[in-house]
């Protein structure tokens, strides 16, 4: 464990696994996620990689900020300060995000400290504009009422309380697949129960605003985009518009029968695309050179 800077003086919770010198690989997970969403990557890519995560700022143990302190800026900001505190000078990683970890990866593409470092790009069950518009939380049809009330559902106040099995299943209709396993289920609720009231909240307002439409088509690194096809959140259409619009697409995968949690519902699916970028553009990369 360690604590990076980031550029406003926020501190960022760092955690490294695996050996020195073995290919790197860092993960950043999404909204009202912490390190702890890609305890599978973790447990499988460590053996053999060394694998970065953080927790975004006011999740896990990366302490909230004031109000100004949340924006896709900031998110570039932090993932810029953790790839300089971690990665050897010249040295390149795969990057993987998932929801506003893939986010953060299209808002901090065109930054420096972001595009040197990028040997290729994961961005898991994401989207770059529209979240809101888009959403398929509500069974309404798509119009200004949806996301009206979209906005109002996934900005709510309220506390998410303890976990129940009525906190479950409406977790898991929302952001799962309907062939989840109780145990997933159970994993995401901990999760996302754990994230403080008030960060859920500023985050729900950026996101509601979001627009890293640029940054998608700033993002060069070699790049798959994968997505649930039950992905209520970040539908496909999302995917499909980021594939299109990347400079370097080389891999498009839609999950049938996975929602938004990808990482934890389908972790074999994911590692084994992570394996394959650190495989294809990583280490055969350095083997050349």
């Amino acid at each position: 464990m360690i604590r990076v800077t980031s550029a406003d003086g926020s501190s960022l919770h760092v955690e490294v696994y695996g050996a020195d010198g073995a290919p790197a690989v860092v993960l950043a997970h999404g909204w009202t996620c912490s390190t702890e969403f890609w305890a599978a990557q973790i447990r499988d890519l460590s053996a053999d990689h060394r694998v970065i995560v953080y927790d975004q700022r006011g999740h896990g143990r990366t302490p909230a900020v004031g109000r100004d302190g949340y924006s896709t800026d900031a998110l570039a900001d932090d993932l810029e300060a953790v790839l300089a505190a971690t990665l050897a000078p010249g040295e390149k990683a795969v990057l993987a995000g998932h929801s506003m970890g893939g986010m953060t990866l299209m808002a901090a593409a065109a930054r420096p400290g972001v595009r040197e470092r990028a040997a290729a790009v994961l961005l898991c069950s994401t989207g770059a504009s529209r979240l809101v518009a888009e959403s398929l939380v509500l069974p309404l049809r798509a119009g200004r009422l949806r996301t009206r009330l979209t906005r109002a559902v996934l900005g709510v106040r309220a506390p998410f309380g303890p976990v129940t099995p009525l906190s479950k299943a409406i977790l898991k209709y929302g952001t799962m697949g309907p062939g989840s396993s109780p145990a997933a289920v159970a994993e995401c609720a901990r999760i996302v129960h754990a994230c403080p009231r008030a960060v859920r909240v500023a985050w729900s307002h950026v996101l509601a605003e979001l627009d890293v439409e640029p940054g998608v088509r700033e993002l060069t690194a070699p790049t798959v985009v994968l997505v649930g096809a039950a992905d209520r959140l970040t539908p496909p259409v999302h995917a499909r518009a980021i594939a299109a619009a990347l400079p370097r697409c080389v891999g498009f995968d839609e999950l049938v029968g996975v929602g938004h949690m990808t990482p934890v519902e389908a972790p074999d699916a994911v590692t084994a695309r992570i394996r394959a970028l650190v495989t294809t553009y990583l280490t055969h990369k350095e083997e050349a050179a």
